[in-house]
């Protein structure tokens, strides 16, 4: 791993920071992205195998850190798939954790997983680009933000067929030591978990996103926990015989990612549905001017897939989604620009 090129990328503790499109710095032209995506998520998502999509989509980020022994490398989760950068160096490690995850999502679940190597050169040479921000969303976790765009185009030309990594009938079972999903669904305390995307077009001036994105955190500042989906008290366990201190569960609440931008503002919130629709009024405001487009759904519990490493435990990451395929059912509603 270039951990000199990792370490050049600035870290915030204030989400509102990295807002700012200018706390971004720019991924070397060298390095390359990896993608994942499950293939008609919504459908294994109606059929009740939401945290099977969950697990698929998180698989990749553990399969490639325990090849490489570490965590240090920039990625994020987007519920039905990942996304991460590494340097070219590390590249027969990234083709051989794509290969493994697309190989196991299909004999453990029963899914059809995308994943492709993609150059950020490319990404460059076809204008967009890649750049990362880190957000602290503890002392221990943090989080890797993108911006450009480059995500965004990746991931539509992985669904085109192209750059795609393809497993053979020798390839083996990835190493997904860490990664777990221990937790029953946690149920809303103030009336929906609400599952947000939104999205900058081209012609949105970051200053102007980055205005609408703090009035929508803005409606859900009222809230000491800002939206936070997991509770200050331990949630259930699906082992019944197991208990976790309370002092462990504030670490777990601390290290998760209920709030993300990866080309978009990604966000798993528990709010009222007073503070859905206001947000959704802001959202439908915006799209109309032709600034953004959006996705939003609303279910009853949030999920969380979690990834302890066995390196370093104290690093624990928890990523969220919504029980009701959350983000997948959100990027359903942005790519049909659907407007209620």
């Amino acid at each position: 791993m270039d951990e000199t090129a990792t370490r050049q990328v600035r870290t915030y503790d204030d989400f509102d920071s990295i807002l700012d499109f200018a706390a971004y710095d720019a991924v070397p032209d060298d390095w390359l992205i990896g993608i994942t995506d499950v293939v008609d998520s919504t459908a294994a998502i109606r059929r009740g195998a939401y945290q099977d999509v969950n697990v698929a989509g998180v698989s990749v980020i553990a399969a490639i850190g325990n090849i490489l022994g570490n965590y240090d490398f920039p990625f994020t989760f987007s519920g039905d798939g990942a996304a991460f950068a590494v340097p070219d160096g590390e590249r027969v490690a990234a083709t051989r954790a794509l290969a493994q995850v697309v190989a196991s999502a299909q004999s453990d679940f029963g899914l059809l997983l995308r994943g492709g190597l993609i150059p950020v050169s490319d990404i460059r040479a076809n204008g967009h680009d890649v750049r990362i921000a880190r957000y602290a969303a503890s002392a221990r976790a943090t989080y890797s933000m993108f911006a450009g765009g480059g995500l965004k185009w990746a991931e539509a030309e992985l669904k085109s067929g192209h750059y795609a990594i393809v497993p053979d009938a020798a390839t083996p079972r990835p190493d997904l030591t860490g990664l777990s999903c221990e937790w029953t669904p946690i149920p809303n305390r103030n009336g929906t978990i609400l599952s947000l995307l939104v999205e900058p077009l081209d012609n949105t001036a970051g200053d102007v996103f980055a205005a609408l994105a703090r009035r929508i955190l803005a409606v859900f500042a009222v809230d000491p926990r800002r939206g936070h989906p997991l509770p200050e008290t331990v949630p259930a366990l699906k082992d019944g015989d197991r208990r976790v201190a309370a002092e462990e569960w504030l670490s777990i609440a601390s290290n998760s990612d209920f709030r993300k931008y990866d080309d978009l503002l990604r966000l798993t919130l528990d709010c009222s549905q007073a503070q859905a629709d206001a947000v959704e009024e802001l959202l439908r405001d915006a799209a109309a001017r032709g600034q953004v487009r959006y996705g939003a759904h609303r279910q009853t519990h949030a999920l969380m897939t979690c990834l302890v490493p066995s390196t370093d435990p104290a690093a624990h990451r928890h990523f969220l989604d919504g029980m009701d395929g959350g983000y997948a059912r959100a990027a359903d509603m942005l790519k049909a620009g659907r407007r209620h």
